[in-house]
């Protein structure tokens, strides 16, 4: 997920939408009992079971429960993010889809899973003296931006380096992880996806991210045709494929629209902020008029789903408590579009202010209590550090 956080910062057509909105709500609702839910969002779509290929995955999205919990960048409460051990745990704590690639090149052109493509606060670089000339100062999307990226770096540099977690302040406990990682690649996470799957007796789904395309774009390592000639290489570009796309830019959701078939999901920051790639053409659209009825509807002519801050969800008070929720599912779901917000989190400062205890900036407020009031409002699925509780706090949901 991008630096849009609050906390840190051709094809396309209706049948996607079915396949990506009624289908992940009539199967995976109706096996949780979860009829209120499935009926607010099913849109009264049918079918959804694609088109019998993508990797051998019959049922497409209509596998899966709603809400559907998805590991974001795998378990990265409990290990350093976009590790093969922070994306395996995901699995082991029972996520139903990973986050397994925060997508960006190197310079020679291969795409690789990290937050972002400065490496300074999720890898051991600056402990590489080699490499100490690298660190430079570029403009990220607007943000002059301080580091090492991965854009100047070759895949066989980038895997002398070694994962660290990104948030030690808040995750103490997952720095015992650090340098125990690699970086990985994505064709490695496709591989991995297989095996996974073999070995566990059970589709796996991933849920890559186009980080920062157009900057990319601007650099000349343009990430959409990369990810396409991968998903196509490994037989996973279809509609019912195990990879949902997503991308905080909506125009690079319209090119791999155009690139494959996969399930794709435009992600939504704050209300007044605008996609950076509707500030280089121009397009003096804000999130917010993203998230109208007329804006969804444009959404849902090239994508399935969309990827709110929870924030747009239900919008917080001046002292950070929950308020009134918006009409954004309501209106998605009427667009035939899927809610996965992000992200939720179990430590104190990442909760609304009245499921938070205490003041310790590690310690775990009342995450069951927040879990229960987001999927309250009928989203299909949520983006979560800690699997293991949203896996359990979507039990305790279903079963009343």
């Amino acid at each position: 997920m991008g630096t849009q956080e609050s906390d840190e910062r051709a094809g396309g057509g209706t049948g996607r939408r079915a396949l990506l909105g009624a289908a992940v709500l009539g199967a995976g609702g109706a096996v949780l009992g979860l009829s209120g839910t499935a009926r607010a969002a099913g849109n009264g779509q049918g079918g959804g079971q694609g088109d019998g290929h993508g990797g051998g995955h019959r049922g497409g999205l209509g596998d899966l429960p709603v809400p559907t919990v998805i590991g974001h960048r795998g378990a990265s409460g409990y290990r350093p993010e976009h590790t093969f051990g922070s994306y395996e745990l995901a699995l082991d704590m029972g996520a139903d889809i990973v986050e397994a690639g925060d997508l960006v090149p190197t310079r020679d052109g291969h795409l690789v899973c990290r937050h972002e493509p400065e490496i300074g606060g999720t890898t051991d670089v600056a402990d590489h003296p080699e490499f100490a000339d690298r660190r430079r100062t570029k403009s990220l999307d607007g943000v002059d931006t301080t580091g090492w990226f991965t854009e100047d770096f070759t895949l066989a540099e980038l895997k002398t380096l070694r994962a660290t977690e990104r948030i030690p302040a808040n995750r103490p406990h997952n720095t015992l992880y650090d340098g125990r990682w690699e970086i990985p690649t994505f064709e490695e996470v496709l591989r991995w996806q297989n095996e996974q799957t073999r070995r566990r007796g059970r589709q796996v789904w991933i849920y890559p991210e186009l980080k920062h395309p157009t900057y990319f774009r601007g650099l000349g390592l343009a990430a959409e045709e990369r990810l396409a000639r991968l998903l196509r290489k490994y037989g996973k570009d279809r509609a019912n494929s195990p990879v949902v796309i997503q991308s905080f830019e909506p125009t690079s959701i319209q090119r791999m629209s155009r690139l494959v078939g996969n399930p794709l999901a435009v992600l939504l920051s704050d209300a007044d902020t605008r996609p950076w790639d509707f500030v280089e053409t121009g397009d003096p659209r804000t999130t917010a008029d993203l998230v109208t009825p007329r804006g969804l509807k444009e959404i849902a002519s090239y994508a399935q789903g969309i990827g709110p801050t929870l924030d747009l969800i239900v919008p917080k008070d001046a002292d950070g408590r929950l308020t009134e929720p918006t009409a954004l599912v309501r209106d998605a779901h009427r667009a035939g579009l899927v809610l996965h917000p992000y992200t939720m989190r179990n430590e104190n400062p990442f909760l609304p202010a009245e499921f938070r205890k205490g003041g310790d900036p590690d310690a775990y407020g009342d995450a069951f209590g927040a879990f229960r009031a987001y999927f309250a409002t009928g989203i299909d699925g949520i983006f979560t550090d800690n699997p293991d509780t949203g896996v359990l706090a979507r039990e305790d949901f279903v079963n009343g």
